[in-house]
């Protein structure tokens, strides 16, 4: 295996300075191995994380940023360093981070909603973002684009499926697109029936069959919620109409989505399923430095099958479709439905099925505004926290 020095020398890369929103989990951390093996390319300025001070505090020693938030344990983070970065606690500390003339670069990769302030911040900035967290854009996707388009903003994703749509599109006609067709594991419940899901232990839920991923995303894997936000996603990335983009359960987690055109071809990116693949992508975008990760090896692919989504066991993947296509605030009803219920069952308050019953009791009840202002799509968040009350 080549050192980082060497693969350092695979291309010309101006260095930047980076911001990670989300720096303690899995995303976060992926991110950080990306930065490790490519030295002299990224210097870390800024780091964020809600509560996991021993981590944060590791990173910090490692990465000597400028700057640091933290949602909760602000004092013990200080107590051990020495020197001390700049330290602030709470969300809008977020949006200060981000807004440092210093920064060039922004990783979003705090689960939820959390970070959307500090995301349009960033694209006011002008800096340029990557997106991990699907709820951003499903919740204020329109918000966002009208933000990249009038602050002439770069935002490139990071999660797999939509890498692979991008790298797949490279070189191409957009007009020629005839369909997207984003891949899923189907999670770990893929051949259960509705009727044994009531008493599924949380520990079940949390354990992915494909990817090693944080507690939020690995339980809207399994409700296949996550698979929804990423359709409302490529229809805001891409341009494409909702009928345009489908989903495929493909198991084996190796072909991570696929284009297909109106000639009939159909190009699709394979890759083992790891995401330091897709962020080294990103980070180095339009560059494509050597990778230091064990490769795909074909030989050993058994097969790679695809079936239909189950949306009658799984019906979150057909409340997203149904959201996208009323619009207005409705996907953010869909976004802080799950969020809160997401909650609530990792803090074992609900059990698993309750999870698509409060999102449809929300979307049912909601009534969109069309063209939402980035208060009124908060303001959606406060009205389901008291329908659920």
């Amino acid at each position: 295996m080549p050192s980082a020095k060497r693969r350092n020398e695979d291309f010309d890369y101006k260095m930047k300075n980076i911001v990670i929103l989300g720096s303690t989990g899995s995303v976060g951390k992926q991110v950080l191995e990306v930065i490790r093996a490519h030295p002299n390319t990224y210097k870390v300025i800024g780091l964020a994380a809600k509560n996991e001070a021993s981590e944060l505090v590791s990173q910090i020693k490692e990465f000597k940023p400028k700057a640091v938030v933290i949602g909760d344990g602000e004092e013990s983070i200080k107590e051990k360093l020495a020197p001390k970065p700049l330290i602030f606690s709470g969300q809008e500390s977020l949006k200060k981070l981000v807004a440092y003339p210093w920064v060039d670069d922004v990783v979003v990769a705090i689960p939820g909603t959390i970070a959307l302030e500090a995301t349009l911040k960033a694209i006011q900035q002008k800096k340029r973002i990557f997106l991990a967290t699907k709820e951003i854009l499903v919740s204020a996707g329109p918000l966002i684009k009208k933000f990249l388009k009038k602050y002439k903003g770069e935002l490139l994703p990071l999660d797999s499926e939509h890498s692979a749509i991008f790298q797949c599109l490279q070189g191409e006609d957009k007009t020629t697109i005839k369909r997207i067709i984003l891949t899923c594991s189907g999670g770990p419940f893929r051949k259960w029936k509705k009727t044994d899901l009531g008493e599924v232990k949380k520990e079940q839920v949390l354990s992915h069959p494909v990817w090693k991923m944080g507690p939020k995303i690995s339980v809207d894997s399994a409700t296949l919620i996550n698979k929804g936000f990423e359709v409302l996603e490529a229809h805001y990335l891409f341009g494409l109409p909702l009928e345009k983009i489908k989903v495929l359960v493909h198991p084996e987690g190796i072909i991570h989505s696929m284009v297909e055109f109106r000639d009939g071809s159909v190009k699709a990116l394979l890759s083992k399923p790891d995401m330091k693949l897709p962020i080294q992508y990103a980070l180095f975008y339009p560059k494509r430095p050597s990778s230091p990760w064990e490769c795909l090896d074909l030989t050993k692919v058994k097969s790679l099958s695809f079936q239909k989504p189950d949306t009658k066991t799984f019906p979150c993947l057909a409340y997203a479709y149904s959201a996208g296509k009323i619009g207005g605030t409705m996907p953010a009803a869909l976004t802080f439905s799950d969020e809160i219920a997401v909650e609530m069952f990792l803090e074992d308050k609900i059990k698993f099925l309750d999870i698509p019953k409060i999102i449809k009791k929300i979307l049912k009840e909601h009534l969109p505004i069309s063209n939402p202002n980035l208060k009124e799509i908060l303001g959606v968040k406060d009205w389901v926290k008291n329908q659920l009350k």
